[in-house]
């Protein structure tokens, strides 16, 4: 969505606040022991106390309040009784939220208690890449040279990228134009990002996967060559010069 009046902005601010404000809150609730069922049922308490709803939930039916994914699951993995987790684990939160007409999305990539598996440094690669990324954007910037940024930044680092997974515009709805902000040089879209454009950017780090492949169950994505993924992502409105970060509470920079 394009944001031309204050109510607009406060009433994406609210739903930003919402998404932001769950995720955070169930990155310092998540601890070994615990079920991605359990961690996901806080999650949605969180929301509901809000008075916001699942993205992901009212938009297509997904099993779950919040998306889960753990280890080698890349993303959209469905929180279960069955997936315990443990210490070192990998994981991966992301929380989209409704509100009063208003859409806003975030995720996070952590450690579940100590780093016994040395993931950190993917970690930190992608929360890095995110930051140098959104404060690269303001009107005009084409989309295809802050995927060029991305990629770029993770080679450096010895990481790749995922081509089929990517950022998106967002605001009335959970998915909207541009539907592709993707973290490589994708020359074929020659788009722009847009002063006053809401835009959920996201960074999808990768040991050694390309691209991302939907498991049996029709939600959970791996990666066709294994490995490992880290993803961070903010709400963001495009302006022409700082960016406005909607999502900031999440602290997922912190």
């Amino acid at each position: 969505m394009s944001i031309t009046t204050e109510s607009e902005l406060i009433g994406m601010q609210q739903a930003s606040e919402a998404a932001a404000y769950t995720l955070r809150e169930m990155v310092k609730y998540a601890k070994p022991g615990m079920t991605t069922k359990e961690l996901d049922n806080y999650g949605g308490q969180i929301l509901n106390d809000l008075g916001a709803k699942s993205a992901p939930y009212v938009t297509y039916g997904f099993p779950g309040w919040t998306c889960i994914s753990v280890n080698n699951e890349f993303c959209h993995g469905i929180p279960s009784d069955k997936t315990i987790l443990a210490e070192g684990d990998l994981i991966n939160i992301d929380v989209s939220a409704e509100l009063n007409g208003f859409w806003s999305d975030n995720g996070n990539s952590f450690v579940i208690g100590e780093d016994l598996n040395q993931h950190q440094k993917l970690i930190e690669a992608s929360k890095q890449i995110l930051q140098k990324a959104i404060h690269n954007i303001k009107g005009g910037v084409r989309i295809a040279d802050i995927g060029f940024l991305i990629e770029t930044e993770a080679k450096k680092r010895g990481y790749k990228v995922i081509k089929n997974l990517t950022g998106h515009g967002v605001g009335r709805n959970l998915h909207e134009e541009p539907h592709e902000i993707a973290n490589y040089r994708d020359r074929f879209n020659l788009t722009r990002f847009k002063k006053n454009s809401v835009v959920a950017i996201e960074t999808f780090i990768s040991t050694t996967s390309t691209y991302a492949e939907t498991l049996q169950d029709g939600w959970t994505m791996v990666g066709n060559k294994g490995g490992f993924m880290a993803q961070h992502e903010h709400t963001i409105v495009v302006t022409d010069g700082k960016p406005i970060i909607l999502t900031e509470m999440n602290e997922i920079w912190n």
